[in-house]
């Protein structure tokens, strides 16, 4: 049947073809011959032959488009042409397995032959047909052509005669779905109630019979006839086709008798040009096969003997080398003998010999550091085995075992234990009064002994730990060398692979290496172009039993390579964060050297021992503690606060003792004391001039003998006299022994501070109440508190307020300035030392003044003059004179006596205006002036008050 949608109408006879048909214009700029002919997909409806003859450069036609070509007139559409649903499955194909799927998906690289046309290039020619295209369209609109309307005119008329035929036969027979072999179909074509009368056949039955035959006939008829008219209409387009294909058939002889006259010459040129030249290829990549296989031999022949090499290593605990020959092995397994069945199991044997070797190594660390440890103490400070130490520490980090330090911690740990047990055994054998099957346990032995047995132990045990710790920060110093080797070498070779890789992407031959392809029997080339490079003497690429003689193979060698070298040792953060963890080891072993000293400290203390100690002996012991404590300091750089602490802790409990000993024994020589004038030894001199000196320090303590030097009754303080007492002489001496402490134990300055405070305290009160509230004459039996003892009291006063700036600036310098608010106690005391001696001033002063009111209240102004009255008030102030001028300074006596004497005008000025005398030139002025001028004259006759300035004038004022 021609009755196809994809049919063409039947061809029109056109000007522009021969023999009635229509032929496509050539364009005349080019040439008829072409190398390759442009040929386009045959048409359903070829046009007849012509019968001219075409040779094969002539370029035939094989379909002459006789209208426009649309996709409508191709029998396969255009997504079926451009999908190709095996593009899934390429993996099958050929070239596609044997070079990639982008094989058939690479982009061809335009022809430099061929220009690139776009629309510029037709400008011209649009612009010169723009015009008749125009007229020509307005041309087939006004005026269609007769054929056309002829055409369309028969073959509407056509359609619509056999549309009305065909309306005739039944819809049924039109179904898609009409098949007689269903009965209700068979039932509607053929009714059997013409055919089962109940009587058997009939003259009705036979008519019926045939009508229904000729009915279907006609139907037939009808059918058969619109079949025929619609092949009438399409004998053109049928012939056609007919003639097209013996055209064709004629044009594929012509090109069949081309291509094998094109195959010809392409053999000969194969076998000329090619053959020649690839069998040269062939026989170089052969060679070059030959050459890897030998070397691919020689190197398995290494590999295999791999295990007994690293047997032999490890017989030397040469666990580096036999871990850098796993790794290079287990390197090449994985790059250049992948896929070898025979060595299909040495990769997981040589697993399993590393992480034996990891555990060789960690025990054999670990027997390093115990054997380093616990090793005699008083052997030469040296590294043990330091080659070994470098080699175990080097392993261990290239199997990223970065936990060792913890190790050599816990080892770090029982061996201080250890030092203190044999340190305490050792001196328990020196000493008979001990029995060790008696007594087991070392915190028992140790408070059995003297002090200076234990004080000796404790030395014995600082020095002890002192080449502990140095013998342990020798060796992390060689461990930290290995890791800042490590981590040299890191950086090294960081560098080197930074440079490598800027060299090898600037090698010329990599490009050529990655584009030489064979395409003849599928052969891959680039083998041999680098066999070529590898014999050129300027080329970078060297070749060996360990290198692939490929660039693009040795390209992927040398990254695997510098990453498995990265992979074996740690990171520079990891080599890092063990250096640190190296230093906060060396601090970890101060503080459990200082922690089990402290362990020897508080079992010694456990019964109160410590708190009995005499202030040397504590001192020395404060002095030995800081001393250990700063040579650790010094030698880790730790700051150790527990040995401190517990040190501390002692000294609260020693200073408490301390204090309350010297209170006690200055409230017992408070309440002996008869305030007297002591003699002042030489001794006390002399400490006196060193504080003077600014050595706020006790002296040491003189060899006995003889001493020529007497006593004084003075002691000069600054240039002055001081009568004192013999418990103020002690006081110096015990707030001496404070300060002297606080030199020996810094750390105590606060709490001594306060207890010194309160001894001044303690002194000041205690000495009002024994003088001023006259308590000595209970206490001491003194029968009265006499002017002299209240004037020796100011003066002790005053020597004490002297010496308080001292001692202040003396423990400013040892306090912190956080703790400089506690200064202040100080001038509470000097307030409170003043108070103290303006009230003895002025306790002077009232028991002169009740002399002068008992004395002035009898006088009577009558002759003989002087009066008896002022001959006993002169007598009173000449005893109170004797009895002071030499304990208080010559400022002070005039003071107090210009006081005594404002006391003695006022009484007399009561007196006299009691009296009724006034300074008016009568006789009883002039018997008071009289007494007045004995008074003045006795009075600056005495020692130290002949300037004394009485202004006796006064006592007449109010009478003006």
């Amino acid at each position: 049947m021609a009755s196809s949608h994809s049919s063409s109408p039947a061809p029109r006879p056109s000007g522009g073809g021969r023999d009635g048909f229509y032929h496509k214009e050539q364009e005349p700029s080019f040439p008829r011959c072409r190398p390759v002919p442009v040929r386009s997909l045959p048409d359903v409806c070829p046009k007849e032959p012509t019968g001219e003859g075409r040779g094969l450069c002539d370029g035939p036609s094989v379909v002459a488009e006789h209208d426009r070509w649309t996709v409508f007139s191709s029998k396969v559409n255009l997504p079926a042409a451009l999908n190709d649903p095996r593009l899934a499955k390429r993996e099958s194909d050929f070239f596609t397995k044997t070079w990639g799927l982008d094989f058939a998906e690479t982009d061809v690289m335009p022809s430099f032959y061929l220009p690139i046309i776009t629309r510029e290039h037709f400008g011209s020619y649009l612009q010169e047909m723009a015009q008749r295209e125009r007229i020509h369209e307005r041309c087939k609109t006004i005026c269609p052509n007769k054929d056309d309307v002829d055409t369309a005119s028969s073959v509407t008329t056509n359609h619509d005669k056999s549309r009305a035929e065909l309306d005739q036969v039944p819809k049924i027979f039109m179904k898609p779905d009409f098949a007689l072999e269903d009965p209700a179909t068979f039932n509607t074509v053929l009714p059997w109630s013409h055919f089962n009368s109940a009587g058997g056949k009939s003259s009705r039955d036979v008519a019926s019979s045939k009508l229904l035959q000729e009915k279907l006939s006609h139907f037939l008829d009808v059918v058969e006839v619109s079949i025929a008219r619609q092949i009438s209409l399409r004998s053109d387009a049928f012939f056609h086709a007919m003639s097209s294909q013996h055209e064709l058939q004629d044009r594929l002889q012509e090109t069949q008798r081309a291509v094998a006259v094109l195959r010809g010459r392409t053999a000969a040129m194969d076998r000329v040009m090619c053959q020649g030249p690839l069998q040269a290829l062939r026989t170089a990549l052969t060679r070059n096969n030959c050459v890897k296989l030998h070397n691919k031999l020689k190197l398995m022949a290494a590999v295999h003997q791999t295990q007994p090499t690293v047997q032999l290593l490890l017989s030397t605990s040469e666990f580096v080398g036999a871990l850098e020959l796993i790794a290079t092995t287990k390197e090449v397994l994985q790059q250049e003998l992948q896929g070898i069945h025979s060595f299909r199991h040495l990769g997981s044997q040589l697993c399993e010999l590393e992480k034996l070797i990891d555990k060789m190594m960690v025990e054999d660390f670990s027997m390093y550091a115990r054997s380093d440890l616990n090793r005699s103490l008083r052997d030469e400070l040296h590294v043990l085995e330091k080659e070994r130490l470098e080699s175990l520490v080097f392993g261990l980090l290239r199997q990223r075992k970065l936990d060792f330090l913890d190790i050599y911690s816990d080892e770090m740990i029982i061996a201080a234990k250890a030092i203190v047990a044999q340190c305490v055994s050792e001196s328990v054998l020196h000493i008979e009064e001990i029995d060790t099957e008696v007594v087991t346990k070392l915190p028992d032995q140790m408070r059995l002994m003297t002090f200076p047995q234990w004080f000796e132990l404790l030395k014995t045990v600082f020095e002890t730990f002192l080449l502990f710790l140095q013998r342990i920060k020798a060796t992390l110093n060689v461990i930290r060398n290995v890791v800042l080797e490590a981590l040299d070498s890191n950086r090294r070779s960081r560098s080197l692979e930074e440079a490598g890789a800027r060299a090898w992407a600037q090698d010329p031959l990599r490009g050529e290496a990655e584009l030489a392809y064979l395409t003849h029997e599928g052969l891959f080339i680039s083998d041999a172009l680098n066999e070529a490079a590898a014999q050129d003497p300027t080329s970078r690429v060297q070749s060996g039993p360990m290198e692939t003689a490929g660039t693009a193979d040795g390209a992927v060698s040398r990254e695997q390579s510098i990453t498995s070298a990265e992979n074996m040792m740690p990171s520079d953060l990891e080599l890092n964060r063990v250096i640190h963890n190296l230093q906060e080891l060396l601090h970890s072993a101060s503080d459990v050297s200082h922690d089990r000293c402290v362990k020897v400290l508080t079992a010694r203390a456990k019964d109160s021992s410590l708190e009995r100690l005499s202030s040397a002996e504590f001192v020395g012991l404060s002095r030995a503690v800081e001393r250990f404590a700063r040579d650790t300091e010094e030698l880790c750089g730790r700051h150790s606060v527990s040995l401190r602490g517990a040190l501390q802790s002692q000294a609260n409990r020693f200073v408490h003792r301390f204090h309350e000993e010297r209170k006690t024994k200055l409230s017992l020589l408070l309440d002996n004391e008869r305030w007297k004038q002591a003699e002042v030894p030489a001794e006390f001199q002399d400490l006196v001039n060193s504080i003077a000196g600014g050595r706020i320090t006790l002296p040491e303590r003189k060899a006995p003998g003889p001493d020529d030097r007497k006593p004084t009754e003075f002691l000069l303080v600054g240039g002055q006299k001081y009568a004192v007492v013999g418990t103020v002489l002690l006081l110096i001496r015990i707030f001496l022994e404070y300060c002297q402490c606080v030199n020996d134990i810094p750390s105590i300055a606060t709490d001594m501070l306060t207890r010194l405070s309160d001894l001044l305290k303690h002194f000041n009160s205690r000495s009002c109440q024994l003088v001023l509230g006259a308590g000595a004459l209970q206490v001491v039996g003194l029968k009265t508190i006499t002017t002299r003892n209240l004037a020796l009291a100011s003066r002790c006063l005053q020597l004490v307020v002297y010496y308080i700036p001292i001692i202040r600036a003396h423990f400013e310098t040892k306090l912190q300035p956080k703790q400089f608010s506690a200064l202040r106690h100080f001038d509470h005391i000097t307030k409170d030392y003043n108070d103290h001696i303006a009230e003895v001033s002025a306790k002077l002063v009232a028991i002169m003044d009740g002399l002068f009111e008992k004395v002035l209240s009898k006088y009577e102004v009558k002759a003989p003059m002087p009066s008896a009255c002022f001959r006993n008030v002169c007598k009173q102030m000449a005893k109170m004179h004797e009895a002071i001028y030499e304990l208080l300074p010559e400022e002070q006596t005039q003071m107090l006596f210009l006081r005594i004497n404002g006391s003695f005008k006022t009484h007399l000025k009561r007196q006299l205006a009691r009296l009724g005398v006034v300074n008016d030139g009568g006789p009883q002025n002039g018997l008071v002036t009289v007494d007045v001028a004995f008074y003045s004259e006795n009075l600056q006759a005495l020692k130290n008050l002949e300037r004394l300035d009485l202004n006796m004038a006064e006592i007449w004022e109010q009478k003006r």
